[in-house]
């Protein structure tokens, strides 16, 4: 299973889809729970993959060091935007899995939303943790100044990222004209990008994007039982005051609460009731458990942004008949299309 471990609700960023910090009131700064009880829930599990979470995790490294030394784990990360890399040792990098790091595409692009130099600082950092031996993922929050095929293209060319996924910023903002956004930008791109995914794969290479990558496995592996991230039943997120969530956003929200770390259950049924006669459940498994619940944007604006992630999932799986060709050809192995997004905490479904 996939924990999230939150080291504090504070951040050294203000993004402007995002905000920053939490309050502490909400997501205290400091780990206010004894660390024993977070050991005894993690041993437990013997496929126990522990992802640090913020905030921004690395204001804690202290916290990241202790339990790194105190728990066993079989699989450890971070998902960080990236700036305060140095703050942990260099041997705590080395004994890392994967670390996810927060970029939007360009420059332009990521500077424009997270603040002026930042995209040359996590590119920087990037590229040193891979000198260690840790797995980088580029993880991209998307808005309407994004072109989804150049910003991925890009981040694939620098050579520092091993993979790549991204989340629509359809969530934390206001509403704005994702519609004729999606249809006129997002969804030509996402079929330019699937030329390209396919065209490597043609030579017998399979690039990490993970949004086709998930799809895909889901196709040929294991179907998704509800989110594909896995939230509160293949995941879930322990919060700096112990609690466990469902999904590691909903910090405020009673709906997302599966107890605390003295007794906690997990959702036996995660798949959302509006999504069960759906045609792509076992693909999409509901999109975001967090979307699905709080619906900032209505019914109709829900229903726009369903819509998009149907034509996305259409242009993915449009293409398995020729993948089962090139597996029957001998080009690719079947088993290396296998992905388990909670092994790396990453979003299969934008």
């Amino acid at each position: 299973m996939l924990w999230l471990v939150l080291t504090t609700g504070k951040c050294n960023l203000t993004c402007d889809y995002c905000g920053g910090s939490f309050p502490k009131e909400t997501v205290p700064w400091g780990v206010k729970y004894d660390i024993n009880k977070l050991k005894v829930n993690i041993e437990r599990d013997p496929n126990a993959t522990v992802i640090f979470y913020g905030g921004e995790p690395l204001m804690n490294p202290k916290f990241i060091i202790q339990v790194m030394d105190t728990i066993r784990a079989k699989r450890w990360g971070i998902q960080t935007n990236g700036v305060a890399v140095r703050l942990l040792p260099e041997i705590y990098w080395k004994k890392m899995d994967v670390a996810l790091l927060s970029i939007d595409g360009r420059e332009e692009v990521t500077d424009k939303h997270r603040g002026k130099g930042i995209y040359k600082v996590v590119v920087k950092n990037a590229s040193y943790l891979k000198s260690l031996g840790v797995e980088t993922i580029a993880r991209m929050a998307v808005t309407q100044d994004a072109d989804i095929y150049e910003e991925v293209m890009h981040l694939l060319s620098l050579g520092v990222f091993d993979k790549v996924h991204w989340q629509l910023n359809v969530i934390w903002s206001e509403r704005w004209d994702f519609e004729n956004w999606a249809y006129s930008s997002y969804l030509p791109g996402i079929k330019r990008l699937m030329e390209y995914f396919m065209a490597e794969l043609r030579k017998g290479r399979i690039v990490k994007i993970v949004p086709f990558l998930g799809v895909i496995s889901a196709y040929f592996f294991k179907k998704y039982r509800g989110v594909a991230c896995g939230a509160g039943y293949d995941s879930v997120s322990v919060s700096t005051d112990g609690r466990v969530l469902s999904c590691p956003i909903a910090v405020r929200e009673k709906w997302a609460e599966l107890g605390s770390l003295e007794s906690f259950r997990l959702l036996e049924e995660p798949l959302p009731e509006e999504c069960k006669v759906c045609e792509y459940k076992e693909y999409c498994g509901g999109r975001c458990l967090y979307t699905i619940h709080e619906k900032y944007w209505g019914e109709e604006g829900f229903k726009v942004v369903d819509e998009v992630t149907k034509e996305y999932l259409k242009i993915v799986l449009s293409r398995i008949d020729e993948i089962k060709g090139l597996i029957r050809e001998g080009v690719i192995n079947l088993e290396d299309l296998r992905y388990d997004p909670t092994e790396d905490s990453t979003e299969v479904i934008p």
